[in-house]
């Protein structure tokens, strides 16, 4: 098996002689690639390797953030103020960047006419549609017709409008 400590390679050995090697050393012999030829270990301190690796693990997740899906229900028989009242809090679970799955509920005879609904959707997604972008068009789940919204992907240097930013910077410093 080829050996490897530090990142320079002590060549080519028996397995008694690798472990007599990581012993001398107060180490642990770890196979790295097992389906080379000769099969590749290193000497290292396999605790020390673990801990440093959980860490960057995460340290990797500290930065990132879980997106959630969140729902909002409505009926069909639904108010302009409620409409209104359920766009404003998609658009603040869109600007914090989960997902929002927008629901109408059909009670008794009214899933009779789905495309009551439709429009109530089509309707809604006119409201917020500058923070959030159809990820699934209106579709039936049972007694529910839903559609998923997701969070505006923005370009970097870009403002709301498409403008570039520098742009803005100039005409606002008249």
């Amino acid at each position: 098996m080829r050996v490897i400590r530090d990142g320079e390679q002590l060549g080519v050995m028996t397995v008694p002689e690798a472990l007599r090697l990581a012993d001398e050393a107060n180490l642990d012999l770890v196979e790295v690639a097992a389906t080379s030829d000769p099969p590749v270990v290193r000497i290292m301190d396999y605790g020390k390797f673990k801990y440093e690796q959980a860490k960057r693990e995460r340290d990797s997740r500290r930065g990132s953030r879980q997106v959630q899906l969140r729902e909002v229900r409505m009926k069909v028989k639904i108010d302009d103020h409620d409409i209104d009242f359920k766009a404003r809090t998609t658009k603040k679970l869109l600007e914090a960047g989960d997902k929002v799955k927008v629901s109408v509920m059909f009670r008794a005879r009214e899933i009779t006419y789905p495309e009551v609904g439709r429009e109530l959707l089509e309707h809604f997604y006119d409201l917020v549609k500058d923070t959030g972008t159809r990820d699934r068009p209106p579709q039936m789940e049972g007694r529910f017709m839903s559609m998923l919204l997701e969070p505006v992907k923005k370009a970097p240097g870009k403002t709301s409008d498409g403008a570039p930013a520098e742009a803005e910077a100039v005409a606002g410093g008249r």
